[in-house]
């Protein structure tokens, strides 16, 4: 006998109610740390967007040069914000002073003690973001588009992407990836079999002392890429740095600008994907003003 059939319609619905609210972002926590942030917001201004009916923060930085280059969005880690000061801040800070406006946003989050695996069902929920994120800068005239993304953030991105099919059609003109791993886990986690589909410029960048998730997925990645023909793959990995950079924020910014600076030249049409590198390292420079403190605890790498 199906004990379904004996369930009122009332608990029916009550019960894929509860199951959507488990699958769902801690709006709680977005709410908590939004409210720190915005109070205390240093570079840039608070902008709320909208997608699947709820609305994020994201924090937008115009471009302070008087000749702007486009726009970059930027995606956090794993369970973190948009003004996280590992990787994040100084990169929608400083990238401003350079020509390109960011809008870092919120992605979907869960409790402190959440694992990689409990993140799985939330990976759908960060695409309707990340395209909110491209209609408004968009509509600021900041194109061309490019997504720069950390850790988790790096395999949302890849994953909306390689399920939308070619980016390069809604108007992005490139992806960077930082500390980015790979799992066999979910599909949507399968970063070496997302990115071999992807035909966009990728600057593929971690640490020669990051995660060893991150590490051990780095060749079979650029293997990936180079078996699947493409063309705008570049690898690297920085001498000296771990998964969040500390220390290293000048030479994380020199090298994405560096990319981002080759992106828009038209002889970067013909680059090749190339082997992992190595990058020297330069010496730490003084820090930026540092971001909002929050009460949350930073997670585990």
């Amino acid at each position: 006998m199906n004990p379904l059939k004996h369930l009122s319609p009332l608990v029916f619905l009550l019960a894929l109610g509860l199951l959507s609210a488990a699958l769902a972002s801690d709006m709680d926590k977005e709410k908590r740390w939004s409210d720190q942030i915005v109070e205390s917001l240093l570079v840039g201004k608070a902008e709320w967007l909208e997608a699947g009916g709820q609305k994020f923060l994201g924090i937008y930085t115009e471009d302070q040069t008087g000749e702007p280059k486009g726009g970059a969005i930027i995606l956090h880690g794993i369970g973190v914000h948009p003004d996280w000061p590992d990787v994040v801040y100084p990169l929608r800070s400083e990238l401003p002073n350079y020509g390109w406006a960011t809008l870092s946003i919120q992605l979907p989050i869960l409790p402190n003690e959440a694992t990689l695996k409990d993140y799985i069902p939330l990976i759908k929920e960060a695409a309707p973001r990340i395209q909110a994120a491209q209609a408004f800068l968009k509509s600021k005239g900041d194109e061309p588009i490019v997504i720069i993304a950390h850790s988790l953030g790096a395999s949302m991105a890849t994953a909306a992407l390689a399920e939308a099919g070619d980016p390069a059609l809604a108007g992005l003109r490139g992806l960077v990836v930082i500390g980015m791993s790979s799992s066999d886990t979910d599909p949507q986690l399968n970063t070496t079999a997302q990115i071999a589909k992807l035909k966009l410029p990728i600057f593929d960048l971690y640490g020669s002392r990051d995660l060893d998730e991150v590490l051990a997925a780095a060749e079979p990645r650029a293997a990936a890429a180079r078996k699947a023909g493409h063309t705008h793959y570049r690898q690297m990995a920085v001498e000296g740095a771990d998964h969040f950079f500390v220390g290293l924020d000048e030479e994380l910014v020199r090298l994405v600008r560096g990319w981002l600076e080759q992106l828009l030249k038209p002889a970067a049409d013909a680059d090749v994907a190339k082997e992992p590198a190595k990058a020297q390292t330069t010496a730490p420079a003084t820090t930026p003003a540092t971001p909002a403190q929050t009460t949350d605890k930073k997670p585990s790498p």
